[in-house]
């Protein structure tokens, strides 16, 4: 495996952490506070980051299955942060999010492990 690979194998596995810590800190706040925006602010950097030395290290097509499932995921997340933080600039931290948002950043997560546990197998 190449070091660029590695990084990027690094850097998800990094992101997944960040991930994680957003949406259990997000089902039980359930508000934009600081937690909640900065794990997944960081998670997304990082997933790009991940998105883009993969990309860089790999010989295969940057089209693939997997790579449609992480840029669809990845492009989720993004969406996610992008409405969280639009809530928190409009609503504060004092107001809840509604429940579709909570639905959304679920759905968004469970697909993004998805391309996760696709892109494991594919690696291993």
């Amino acid at each position: 495996m190449n070091s660029i690979i590695l990084t990027g194998v690094i850097t998800v596995q990094l992101a997944l952490i960040c991930y994680t810590i957003f949406i259990l800190n997000e089902h039980k706040k359930r508000r934009a506070v600081n937690i909640v925006l900065y794990s997944l602010t960081i998670a997304v950097v990082l997933d790009m980051i991940a998105t883009g030395c993969m990309m860089i290290g790999t010989d295969k097509a940057y089209f693939s299955l997997h790579g449609s499932i992480g840029y669809s995921a990845l492009l989720m997340m993004l969406i996610d942060a992008v409405l969280i933080w639009r809530h928190k600039i409009k609503k504060g931290t004092e107001e809840a999010f509604s429940k579709g948002l909570n639905i959304f950043s679920k759905v968004a997560y469970a697909w993004w492990l998805v391309a996760f546990m696709n892109g494991v197998s594919n690696v291993v």
